[in-house]
């Protein structure tokens, strides 16, 4: 099986308690995958984590120490065998989603998806629909001063640089 070199722009997980509004490291990324996958159903509560109540300390705190990324909730969980990647844009304009097969190809599309299960019988159980290419959302509030983004005005790309206070 061949190693495939990830390059994740994902530093932490951290997930926000429905009760009391606190935001909690995740251990893993298959943990926060499978917190994630059932958003909906079972919202998030301080007491699914060992040893963790809502009158406990916050882990994190949401600032601009570091960029943060809200994920869609019920995105499904990156199949056995496969490795979901996302990684920020140098402009910190958006995330690119990606996925890296059993053998190390990196697929960039449902389609490549369609294609990689049809070729390899090991995967029959799985179908496109077990993918995704939604990526979390950056907060822009967070993104570092120093960066240009690229804002659309009139149908141009013009580059915005934030000021120090935050505004654009």
């Amino acid at each position: 099986m061949k190693s495939a070199l990830v390059r994740s722009s994902i530093g932490a997980y951290a997930v926000q308690c429905e009760a009391c509004l606190k935001w909690r490291l995740i251990d893993t990324e298959e943990e926060y995958e499978e917190i994630r996958s059932r958003f909906i159903e079972e919202p998030f509560v301080c007491s699914k984590k060992a040893d963790v109540s809502c009158e406990d300390p916050t882990d994190i705190e949401y600032d601009a120490t570091r960029t943060w990324a809200a994920d869609k909730p019920n995105v499904p969980k990156t199949p056995k065998g496969f490795q979901r990647d996302l990684v920020l844009r140098k402009d910190f304009s958006k995330m690119d989603a990606y996925y890296i097969t059993p053998t190390g190809k990196k697929v960039r599309a449902l389609s490549e998806i369609a294609a990689y299960l049809s070729s390899n019988p090991d995967c029959k159980d799985l179908s496109p629909s077990d993918f995704n290419f939604m990526v979390p959302k950056i907060m822009a509030d967070t993104i570092p001063a120093h960066i240009e983004r690229k804002v659309s005005t009139s149908g141009s790309n013009k580059k915005r640089k934030k000021s120090e206070n935050g505004d654009e």
